[in-house]
């Protein structure tokens, strides 16, 4: 008779943890998982390997069964012959979770690997212990300092993360973390053999430490588990869905990748219309949305834009970008036009929108600028974007010092007052080393100042649109 099965909160708070197949004569994904937790500083670290004594500064063990204190999560690096012998002595020594990273099951095609992998699903269900993947990168919990790389950011956020990818698993923290997004849990569940896409869905949806989801599905199993689960998730929280495989290359790729089978995409996208989930077309445009979700406090009900701080061509590029993406920059009127000259310089300045004079860049002129655009009734969104003209120019030192930067935001922040309206920045991303050192000094300081910042004109109109849309919908159905 099968146990009962480890709820997933017990599988996110492991005191110990076993890696299995760890070496001293290499570098794979074993040993840097000891070296991601033993910097995340994680309490309890038991390498496995009969092989030694002791690995990377920590007392090495024959197996599982010789560890004294407790075990309740496994990272599993061994072949997958294996499993089935590991699986046992994880049984014996009461182990909450397994993750197996090794490949070579179900997603290889071959008729025994898949049925190795249903084997290995009995014995979950009968000691009650769960399986993580196989095929997969496991778990971050920053919350508890489980980490399985050393690139991402420690400290935890509102973010929480399911992935049948283990790259985009371990990328899109590391990618986003100079954006200002932090996670509270990130899940890369390969071959869902176990745990999979519907019951972390659910699970989020009520995870206190979690404020908006996000996913990387390549096909699901139960399409109609799936949609309950999704239209459960998303009337409480903001959920983005990336779905890979949408072409038939990207389908023959995720067959191979963690043997799923893809479903219709018109039906997968119908799907998250219905549920009002946010469809995006990659990682970067995930962080994207992700990040006007996490640091627009007010989502503007409507899709007029002001433009600041930019020059001629860079403007027409902005108008255009906005338009292709359905928003609007609108004249400003007259009446708005005679607020800007009454604080601003007159000669030399676009004052029609975009807003752009000789001294934008100076604080005082932030100020002044982005306190009539905050008062404005027919706009919505204020974009103040650098790098884009020759004033703003990244490497000429500028922007080197935080306290300079910091100047600027504090200047935005006094525009901004208590409008509630979205100020959001765009950056030109920089050719440069030396730009490169100031760019990412600027893009720091403003997501530590809880400002949206994104790294083009295109990125950030596409962005705004679809949170615009997910906000309509879901205030039409409260």
């Amino acid at each position: 008779m099968d146990r009962q099965k480890i709820s997933l909160d017990e599988v996110f708070t492991p005191r110990g943890v076993a890696v299995i197949g760890v070496s001293n004569s290499r570098m794979a994904f074993a040993e840097l998982v000891v070296l991601a937790m033993q910097r995340a500083e994680f309490p309890a670290i038991y390498p496995v390997n009969p092989k030694y004594d002791e690995i990377m500064g920590l007392t090495c063990y024959p197996s599982i069964t010789d560890i004294p204190g407790p075990v309740d999560h496994v990272v599993v690096n061994i072949r997958a012959e294996l499993a089935l012998q590991l699986l046992d002595e994880c049984t014996v020594k009461g182990v909450r979770s397994v993750h197996f990273f090794t490949a070579g099951f179900g997603e290889s095609g071959v008729k025994e690997n898949a049925e190795l992998e249903q084997e290995m699903l009995k014995k979950a269900r009968a000691a009650g212990f769960r399986i993580i993947g196989p095929n997969c990168t496991g778990l971050f919990v920053p919350g508890v300092r489980l980490a399985n790389d050393f690139t991402v950011p420690l400290d935890a956020g509102p973010i929480a993360f399911l992935s049948q990818s283990g790259g985009h698993a371990q990328n899109l923290p590391s990618y986003s973390a100079n954006r200002g997004l932090r996670y509270s849990k990130v899940v890369s569940y390969g071959n869902a053999l176990d745990v999979n896409e519907i019951e972390l869905i659910d699970y989020f949806a009520k995870d206190d430490e979690t404020e908006i989801i996000a996913a990387y599905i390549e096909g699901v199993r139960d399409g109609v588990q799936f949609s309950a689960a999704l239209e459960k998730a998303a009337a409480v929280k903001p959920v983005i869905i990336y779905k890979g495989g949408r072409t038939e290359a990207g389908m023959r790729a995720a067959n191979g990748h963690t043997a799923s089978m893809t479903s219709s995409i018109d039906v997968f996208d119908a799907v998250c219309r219905q549920r009002n989930a946010i469809r995006v077309d990659g990682i970067e445009e995930m962080i994207d949305v992700l990040v006007a979700l996490k640091f627009c406090k007010n989502i503007p009900e409507g899709n007029r834009v002001a433009l600041v701080g930019a020059g001629g061509g860079p403007s027409v590029l902005a108008g255009d970008e906005m338009e292709k993406e359905g928003l609007k920059m609108p004249p400003f009127s007259a009446a708005l036009q005679d607020q800007l000259k009454q604080v601003l310089p007159v000669a030399g300045s676009i004052l029609s929108n975009p807003l752009d004079t000789p001294n934008m860049a100076s604080p005082e002129a932030i100020t002044a600028g982005i306190g009539v655009l905050s008062g404005a009734p027919d706009i919505d969104i204020i974009v103040y974007h650098l790098g884009f003209h020759p004033i703003s120019q990244w490497g000429i030192g500028f922007f080197k010092e935080r306290t300079q930067v910091q100047r600027i935001v504090d200047a935005m922040k006094a525009g901004m007052g208590s409008s509630g309206k979205a100020l959001v920045i765009a950056l030109r991303v920089p050719q440069t080393l030396e730009g490169m050192e100031e760019y990412l000094t600027v893009q720091e300081v403003f997501a530590e100042n809880g400002f949206p910042v994104f790294n083009s004109m295109g990125d950030l109109a596409r962005a705004m649109r679809r949170v615009i849309e997910w906000s309509h919908v879901r205030n039409a159905t409260v």
